[in-house]
């Protein structure tokens, strides 16, 4: 086999893969293309229920865009979204490993049985969920309130949705329950990769089970720990029918609002899809910019 031919086959190699996944790309570009392109579009217009009827939208170049940075209320939000976001990420990665670490260590059986049990209320669907959660947290017929009246505590009548921070609380509460299935079997499945034969030659060398945790196993498992860290940044910050089924059962949306709820109240609500459309694109451009850092680092591993 001369040169040249090997030459011709290694040119022609790599075309393969790119025509087999070019269908696959060409349907994401466009189902994801064109709701993008029309957000765009309509967060540089007035846009409200005329225009759902087929009146002509007006455009008002970046007018949204100044009416939307201008507005304190906004920029409350965000900051409100950020912090919720943050918490809820990190708590939620925390229990998972914690829940990964323990089916590690535990036996076949249970272990099984925590796995289904996960997987029970990873599948659950939001609004049967949100009913449970709800009725939980009943101001006159939850059961956390009994629990804690009968424990000795005064929570007879007591409303967790009425003021925010007892709002956030449960909305935490709720978002982690449904979100740490999903870290926790995914950790785990990393540390099935981790070689016992490594752990117990450190174990030999005298390195204790914290030692081995930070300087063995978690180096090890860090991208999938950095990958389901950005995936529920990600989540998080676009958090809207937990919070929404719970502003519905007795909150003030004002005081609770996150970007995901604020949209919807700009474009269900007050029928001014222009300025949802360009809060909408401020939150793709604020998601990019919170993941930015782990994507880079990712990419970094990958080069």
């Amino acid at each position: 086999m001369t040169m040249r031919t090997q030459t011709v086959r290694h040119r022609r190699r790599p075309r393969t893969p790119y025509l087999l996944i070019t269908p696959a790309v060409a349907i994401l570009a466009l189902s994801m293309g064109y709701p993008l392109v029309w957000q765009l579009v309509t967060s540089t217009q007035r846009f409200g229920l005329a225009q759902q009827f087929g009146k002509a939208p007006e455009s008002v170049g970046l007018g949204n865009y100044v009416t939307l940075f201008t507005d304190s209320y906004l920029w409350t939000v965000v900051a409100r979204s950020i912090a919720f976001c943050l918490v809820n990420a990190g708590v939620t990665v925390l229990i998972g490993v914690l829940l990964a670490l323990l089916m590690k260590a535990i036996g076949t059986v249970p272990r099984l049985i925590l796995q289904v049990s996960m997987l029970l209320a990873w599948s659950m669907p939001v609004v049967a969920a949100m009913t449970v959660w709800r009725w939980l947290f009943d101001w006159n017929r939850g059961v956390v309130n009994w629990v804690l009246t009968w424990g000795g505590l005064d929570f007879i009548g007591h409303n967790w949705l009425q003021a925010p921070l007892s709002f956030f609380f449960v909305a935490t509460t709720v978002i982690v329950w449904m979100s740490v299935p999903f870290v926790a079997l995914s950790v785990y499945a990393g540390l099935t990769q981790v070689p016992d034969d490594v752990l117990e030659a450190a174990q030999i060398d005298g390195a204790n089970g914290w030692q081995r945790f930070w300087g063995i196993v978690v180096p090890m498992v860090r991208p999938v720990l950095m990958i389901v860290l950005l995936l529920q940044i990600i989540w998080d910050l676009r958090v809207f029918a937990q919070i929404k089924l719970l502003q519905d059962a007795g909150s003030t949306p004002s005081e609770t609002n996150l970007l995901g709820t604020y949209i919807f109240q700009l474009g269900t609500g007050s029928q001014d899809f222009g300025m949802a459309s360009a809060v909408s694109v401020f939150v793709l451009v604020l998601t990019i910019a919170l993941s930015w850092f782990y994507v880079r680092t990712l990419l970094k591993e990958d080069a």
